[in-house]
């Protein structure tokens, strides 16, 4: 990753900081991420365990998304903590491309990213779609993504608290 990508997400956390409300800072991430990973959409999910749920609260271009905790990509990065990177959803057992058939949206290619709360427990899952450019999501870009999703949990854990 370049010094200038890790300068970039260190003035963007002082922006951040500056953020009274929630949905302002998740669109704020949102723009963020995709400005920093040059893809088309970016959803922020944030994880509702008592109802079993994942509820958009940033989705561009699309009204808010609510799945269960054990569908989706999204879910799947939930279930395991872990980011997924799939260049080829549409052949992805856990892809739901009812919500690009509902959306008239088509998905290329995306990544997904696990957000940890202070407990190491996931908080939220940042979902970015088709990156612009020849090819798709690579692993530098998911070490873009890693460093960013951990600069800004602190202030998410907070802002969701309060929220």
């Amino acid at each position: 990753m370049s010094p200038e990508a890790f300068e970039q997400i260190a003035a963007f956390g002082k922006q951040l900081s500056q953020s009274k409300e929630l949905s302002e800072m998740l669109i704020a991430i949102a723009n963020e991420a995709k400005m920093l990973l040059r893809a088309e959409r970016c959803s922020i999910y944030i994880i509702d365990e008592p109802n079993g749920m994942l509820w958009t609260r940033v989705s561009n271009g699309v009204g808010r998304i609510a799945i269960s905790l054990g569908s989706g990509i999204a879910g799947l990065t939930y279930r395991s903590a872990q980011a997924q990177l799939v260049n080829d959803p549409y052949q992805h057992p856990d892809f739901l491309a009812a919500i690009d058939q509902q959306s008239g949206f088509e998905t290329k290619n995306l990544i997904t990213m696990p957000i940890f709360g202070s407990d190491r427990s996931v908080i939220g899952v940042m979902q970015l779609l088709n990156k612009r450019g020849e090819g798709g999501f690579t692993q530098q870009d998911k070490q873009l993504l890693t460093f960013l999703a951990n600069y800004v949990s602190g202030m998410l854990e907070l802002a969701l608290k309060l929220d």
